[in-house]
């Protein structure tokens, strides 16, 4: 391995460290495995209900990796051209296909263990304690991050053992592949379970007047199945190619500014963070008396969080050690000669900037703040006031996340002062991989949300005792509040990921042209044509994204409304003496999302390539810049309105406001199923869309830089763009396959 000859032996010790480490966290995931599936499954009718629901997932995932399966090996053989050194070419392909799969495989394997995890929450809680089932929830979450972080920090740590000072070349194929499949796997995911989901809703509880999981409703498992290929399979390979993302850039500005220490470090620090992640995630227990999940997890994090603080200061003070560096003030080094303890800092401002943002997206959509509360009490005026008043607390949450972000931005960028832009860059990666450290928490707090969702349907179809169903009542509300934590750290890690990559992006040109990092920045000015016109491109696409997401959803609706209404028609499922189709709305909703797939999956990967050809580096600089800033103030706007109209309507449900069935019950299901399509799909889709487009820039550099000035390659590329316009104003047919299937 080329780490042999350019480390110490001391780096070495470190880096085989770091693999031990990755490895132990893939084996704490087994042994929560083994503990989740050894509890009882329940009664015979609920296994048969999380029989129907896993099958459906199953069934989903295995056609959306079918689908998109030809793609991915085109792209594997097409990244084999994007590399000049033919070792180079074959690490960043055969990375691509390794990131790809171990994307799957996090979406894949936490998916089903979620889906046998829901059976035994709800068991818990019916035949054993709130405390049980909180317990058995959260760790069947803690297995799905713990292989995130397992798998994530074991492919970065091996290909730059392999490759040396070349492995940023071949991660980008790595962090290319992660992305890329998250894309899929969250448009797919979300299209799928928010079909179902308002289409449940419309029929069952405004038109019928029926529970949310009543077996009645013939979409009620289709509803169940979404949750998991979109909450818990979507979420986690979205998470898995941040913790990708933020490792590329780091690595990248780690090594042009520190050189192997600036690459090391962060290997170091994500290395601690799964331990820390093991401690806090296993402590996360509730009593039964005191019915505080929400409690237990944020203790949990927080152990995780000062743990990690500790272990990365440790680390730094006896690691970071630079020779040849200029005089630092005091508070850099700690007056320690040679010590150089601005990378801690900047992580440390990281772990900060998540802890923050957890407490900001719990304030605006947990059930006990004014926020969501205000939104349940305009629901007694009717569904407009909801509405308004829900666009309004999510426009509001956008501008105190923007601002936090760019605080985080601001004292990482002051951390390194008076240095040169490289070293403020990799300052800033390094405060996203600070946010990233606690990712095992953060995704056990997210696929929390879907089992605790899952647990309380199967004890509402299996008719559970009154205790019991309010047990898994009070965690799907706790649920519903740390998906949306989860999805505010995504979003935040996709934007601070986002501006570590476009300085990455700039390093690479400046790398290919001999210019200096300064002599491009300058040429990426608003007041040149070309990068003001890439900053209008890029900044309208997340919009188009959305646009495209959300219409698809609201096809895939309409054709299930009018499949539960025509079941609901027939006397004997109405008074539940007979079975509805639920295969029949799982195969509409199956259909729907894989046809739905091709034109976001398009828009993603085409559009940078588009603008680079046509326009040039400098308008793709600009691209990218108004897409990220665009793309995350859409993106926490969804996640949070949605966020704040699903629990204003469980506030509502739980007695506030006239209860359920009430008029103001009614109006909250209306704003839920809004927001759904905001917070589930279109959302959190945008957080790929961001890191699949920088990567593609980063990737595509080379060629834009050679072709530039080629008319051949620029009369191709309009005429590629004329095909995707054409593409994208046609909407795909999706009704006849879906009876077929």
């Amino acid at each position: 391995m080329a780490v042999f000859t350019q480390f110490s032996h001391g780096e070495i010790i470190a880096l085989w460290t770091v693999m031990g480490t990755a490895v132990a966290g893939l084996l704490y995931a087994v042994m929560l495995m083994a503990q989740v599936l050894r509890e009882d499954t329940g009664t015979a009718e609920m296994q048969k209900i999380s029989g129907s629901i896993r099958l459906g997932a199953n069934a989903y995932l295995y056609r959306q990796f079918k689908t998109i399966l030809f793609l991915i090996l085109l792209i594997t053989a097409a990244l084999y051209f994007t590399a000049g050194e033919k070792h180079i070419a074959i690490g960043r392909a055969c990375a691509f296909l390794m990131g790809s799969v171990f994307s799957a495989t996090v979406g894949f394997v936490g998916m089903n263990l979620a889906v046998r995890g829901n059976v035994r929450v709800a068991a818990a809680a019916n035949r054993r304690s709130f405390g049980d089932a909180l317990k058995i929830a959260y760790r069947t979450g803690t297995i799905t991050g713990m292989l995130t972080d397992g798998l994530g920090l074991f492919g970065g740590t091996l290909i730059f053992m392999i490759y040396g000072e070349k492995a940023y070349e071949v991660l980008l194929g790595f962090g290319f592949g992660g992305t890329l499949l998250a894309l899929f796997m969250r448009v797919g995911g979300g299209i799928y379970t928010k079909a179902a989901d308002v289409g449940a809703d419309l029929v069952g509880k405004i038109e019928k007047n029926i529970p949310e999981d009543d077996p009645r409703n013939a979409a009620t498992i289709a509803d169940n199945v979404g949750d998991n290929v979109g909450d818990c399979a979507g979420m986690a390979a979205d998470i898995f190619e941040s913790y990708e993302v933020t490792i590329v850039s780091a690595m990248i500005l780690g090594w042009a500014s520190f050189g192997h220490k600036g690459v090391i470090f962060p290997l170091l620090v994500r290395a601690i963070g799964v331990l820390s992640s093991i401690i806090g995630t296993y402590a996360v227990k509730a009593k039964e008396e005191v019915r505080d999940a929400m409690k237990a997890i944020n203790i949990g994090f927080i152990l995780s969080a000062i743990i990690s603080i500790i272990g990365f200061t440790l680390v730094g003070l006896f690691y970071l050690k630079f020779e040849g560096k200029e005089q630092l003030p005091f508070w850099c080094g700690l007056g320690i000669a040679g010590l150089d303890m601005r990378p801690v800092w900047t992580t440390m401002v990281g772990i900060l900037l998540a802890i923050t943002v957890n407490r900001l997206t719990e304030y605006f959509t947990d059930p006990s703040k004014k926020p969501v509360q205000d939104i349940a009490e305009s629901c007694q005026t009717g569904h407009a006031t909801n509405i308004i008043t829900g666009f309004a607390v999510g426009l509001e949450s956008t501008v105190w996340a923007i601002l936090v972000i760019c605080i985080s931005i601001l004292i990482s960028a002051f951390i390194y002062q008076g240095t040169n832009p490289t070293f403020v860059a990799y300052g800033v990666a390094m405060c996203g991989i600070g946010m990233l450290t606690l990712t095992g928490n953060n995704i056990s707090m997210d696929v929390f949300g879907p089992v605790a969702d899952n647990a309380n349907g199967i004890g509402e179809m299996a008719h559970l005792n009154k205790d019991a169903r309010q047990i898994l009542a009070d965690l799907d509300a706790v649920g519903n509040t740390t998906k949306a934590i989860t999805k505010g750290i995504a979003i935040g890690s996709a934007v601070v990921a986002a501006i570590s990559l476009f300085n990455a992006y700039i390093t690479d040109i400046s790398a290919i042209t001999r210019q200096t990092f300064d002599q491009i920045a300058s040429a990426l000015s608003v007041s040149g044509p070309n990068v003001f016109i890439g900053l209008l491109i890029g900044g309208s696409i997340p919009f188009l994204f959305s646009s495209l997401s959300i219409k698809a959803v609201g096809r895939a609706a309409f054709l299930i409304v009018k499949e539960v209404r025509e079941q609901l028609k027939d006397k004997l499922i109405w008074e539940g003496k007979k079975l509805p189709d639920y295969a029949k709305v799982v195969s509409i909703c199956t259909a729907a999302a894989q046809k739905e797939l091709i034109r976001p999956g398009l828009l993603a990967i085409l559009s940078p390539l588009l603008v680079g050809f046509l326009l040039g580096k400098e308008a793709l600089g600009g691209f990218l810049a108004g897409m990220i800033l665009s793309g995350q103030l859409l993106a926490v706007f969804m996640a949070n309105a949605g966020g704040a109209w699903d629990n204003a309507k469980k506030f509502i449900e739980d007695g506030n406001m006239g209860g359920k069935g009430s008029d103001a019950h009614k109006a909250s299901v209306t704003g839920d199923t809004v927001g759904d399509p905001l917070k589930d799909t279109a959302g959190p889709a945008l957080n790929p869309l961001i890191k699949v487009m920088n990567m593609v820039a980063l990737l595509a550099i080379p060629l834009v830089i050679k072709y530039e000035h080629s008319r051949i390659v620029g009369l191709g590329s309009l005429a590629v763009t004329v095909f995707l316009i054409f593409l994208l104003l046609r909407d795909p047919k999706i009704e006849k396959e879906a009876v077929k299937t």
